[in-house]
């Protein structure tokens, strides 16, 4: 095990994202379902979504991310000493997506994986990554969300079909100065395998393996218990925000900006409301995404940035609830 005093301090020195040309307005979704504009924004503040193109799949859309990340933190792929896609939508089973993007970005010979954890997956990896990074095991660390779920949508169910499109986000982990004040400051991850089935895709894994019958019960698509998760949602953010200030002895007014995973405004709102924080210090996109999983955080991270939100000394929170069920959230010092 390796001593505290030797583990160095991590910041996140490049983001980058990507969004699909196609964009699904809930106007078009009223061609499509039983619903409208209004009920839409009203239980969601959703108005549009991105739409992968048929011959792009997640590692596209990751790989595009990831040279802006690149780009952004001025490295070269051969900087990168690992990469971690959180994904649920890889682009198959085997091989893993983090490899393709490997290839496709010119990285070296570096261990390349995937990780589901749902919506959470962006700061499981950012945990991950920087626990490696800290232990001086690597330098940097490339890790994307990405996913295209627009193609398990149930496009007969109004419940689920409004809430979801593709995109992909990224960052590069490196290690921080001594005397640099950009630092991740806390992270923390967990999961409740009792609620599995709250949010779900049941088919095409070793349960319920393809097959006709498998998409005669229309096991191919998300399944959602909305009213359920709505609950677990608010209070699990509310509690993942108030628990990382106490461990880092913060107060919620120390704040700056709170980056949610995008899963739904009313949500959100909630919990701003319970934890007493104005709603201008939380970052929202999700009226021009909607929810893309493992992809929101990072997705947001890189708007934020790019658009002087968040600003060199803030205090930044991320966020997310998903899957799993599954829980995260990272305290950062930009």
């Amino acid at each position: 095990m390796i001593s505290s005093t030797k583990l160095r301090q991590v910041k996140i020195v490049g983001t980058g994202s990507y969004l699909p040309e196609k964009r699904l307005a809930n106007v078009d979704l009223e061609k499509m379902v039983e619903t409208n504009d209004e009920w839409i924004v009203q239980r969601t503040g959703m108005r549009e979504r991105r739409v992968a193109a048929p011959d792009e799949a997640t590692s596209d859309l990751c790989i595009n991310a990831a040279r802006r990340a690149l780009d952004n933190a001025k490295m070269r792929p051969e900087d990168i000493d690992m990469i971690i896609v959180a994904t649920v939508t890889p682009d198959s089973a085997f091989p893993s997506t983090a490899c393709r993007v490997q290839h496709a970005i010119g990285a070296r010979e570096v261990p390349s994986f995937d990780l589901s954890a749902a919506c959470s997956g962006f700061i499981f990896a950012l945990s991950m990554a920087r626990t490696q990074i800290a232990s001086g095991v690597m330098n940097n660390i490339l890790i994307c969300g990405g996913e295209v779920l627009t193609r398990f949508v149930d496009y007969t169910d109004r419940g689920t079909c409004i809430l979801f499109g593709d995109g992909a986000g990224a960052a590069i982990l490196s290690p921080a100065d001594d005397d640099d004040k950009s630092h991740i400051i806390d992270t923390h991850m967990a999961s409740n395998g009792a609620e599995a089935d709250m949010m779900i895709l049941p088919g095409g894994g070793s349960r319920i393996p393809p097959s006709a019958q498998m998409l005669a019960d229309r096991k191919n698509f998300i399944a959602i218990n909305g009213r359920a998760v709505y609950m677990q949602a608010v209070s699990r953010i509310v509690k993942l925000v108030g628990e990382s200030l106490d461990r880092c002895g913060l107060k919620r007014e120390d704040i700056d900006t709170i980056i949610p995973h995008q899963m739904n405004a009313r949500i959100i709102e909630s919990a701003a409301k319970r934890l007493e924080i104005p709603l201008d210090k939380i970052f929202m996109n999700l009226d021009k995404y909607g929810n893309t999983s493992a992809a929101t955080i990072p997705i947001a991270l890189d708007e934020a940035n790019r658009q002087g939100v968040i600003k060199r000394g803030d205090l930044v929170s991320l966020v997310a609830f998903g899957g799993g069920l599954t829980w995260a959230s990272a305290l950062l010092r930009w």
